[in-house]
């Protein structure tokens, strides 16, 4: 769309920063404006929002939400859920209205509870490990696409945050994704403090062995600062499992993300709160956006893990070439 399209060619880029096998590339813009709505965490540390689950007896897809604030509450795409009868990561990004009562979609990271541990959810912090987000946000786009909901694949969730945690050496009685970040705290702690946001910062491209993964956009600067940290707690995860493998040249730049993001797959939905989402594909490219009015309040995207850049220029070519005999087949 061409609000993302013209947001993404009004922004700079400043010095990358390094941690361990962690890149982060800055994302820069000249305006002031400033946040019209609360981040989650401040809307709950001033006890104006609640989240709990939908009924007594629960729904693991669904979470009621009740914004008890005179203003907005941004919730970020996978930012994690406390508490109640197992732990949630949000499906997409949102902004709920003020005193409005909502049902948010959500999807279960922790598989081996399901019984109640307070009344509500609280955060700590976190949000799901980018791999992960990546996938899922490649579920909701489907899911809405095919059946108008914000799905995820479930099972697959459970499946792949139970590998993680087998390969990282984690292990929880409840399969819970809070144990990696628990267990590994003292080193995520490390990449936090190397990577602070810098002036005019409105989004980061992150890079792991110097191959990028993905990126976080936001509206305004004061928005990045509060959430940067939760976003690099996220890849801070995945570099840390990886470790120091070969870089894969076969992946593409800054510029070159960024421009595949911008001619990627689009369609809009109604959101499930204030504005519009829009869901973006391509065939290495996963992500979403949140848009209000003239502004992109938020957009992810994400290389797809597995994908090379060379695959997805074949995947494409396929496409390409299909949609030319299909139309060459209409004309006779």
């Amino acid at each position: 769309m061409h609000i993302i399209r013209d947001r993404l060619s009004q922004l700079t880029f400043g010095e990358a920063l390094h941690h361990q096998t962690l890149s982060m590339t800055p994302l820069l813009a000249a305006d002031r404006r400033e946040p019209d709505y609360l981040t989650l965490d401040e809307a709950l540390a001033r006890g104006e929002l609640q989240i709990t689950e939908l009924s007594e007896s629960g729904s693991v897809p669904e979470l009621r939400l009740i914004n008890r604030a005179r203003q907005a509450v941004f919730l970020l795409d996978g930012e994690e859920l406390v508490g109640a009868k197992q732990n949630r990561v949000l499906n997409l990004s949102l902004l709920a209205p003020a005193a409005a009562t909502l049902t948010i979609p959500v999807s279960c990271v922790e598989a081996g509870r399901w019984s109640s541990m307070s009344p509500a959810f609280s955060s700590k912090g976190r949000a799901f490990y980018a791999n992960g987000r990546a996938r899922k946000a490649r579920h909701v786009t489907e899911s809405l696409r095919a059946r108008g909901q914000r799905e995820s694949h479930q099972g697959e969730i459970w499946q792949d945050i139970a590998a993680k945690s087998a390969r990282m050496g984690s292990r929880s009685d409840t399969d819970a994704m809070a144990c990696l970040y628990e267990d590994f705290d003292a080193l995520i702690a490390q990449y936090v403090q190397a990577m602070p946001p810098q002036p005019n910062q409105v989004g980061a491209v992150f890079a792991i062995n110097g191959a990028i993964r993905g990126l976080d956009l936001f509206d305004c600067a004061a928005t990045l600062r509060k959430l940067l940290p939760k976003l690099v707690v996220s890849y801070a995860l995945d570099a840390i499992e990886s470790g120091r493998e070969a870089a894969n040249c076969a992946r593409p730049g800054v510029d070159d993300f960024l421009r595949q993001i911008r001619v990627a797959e689009s369609s809009t939905h109604p959101s499930v709160g204030e504005g519009t989402d829009v869901r973006l594909s391509a065939s290495a490219i996963s992500g979403g956006a949140l848009l209000l009015q003239d502004r992109v309040v938020h957009l992810c995207a994400f290389w797809l893990p597995g994908v090379t850049q060379q695959s997805a220029r074949r995947q494409n070519a396929s496409r390409m070439s299909s949609a030319v005999i299909r139309r060459r087949g209409r004309m006779h």
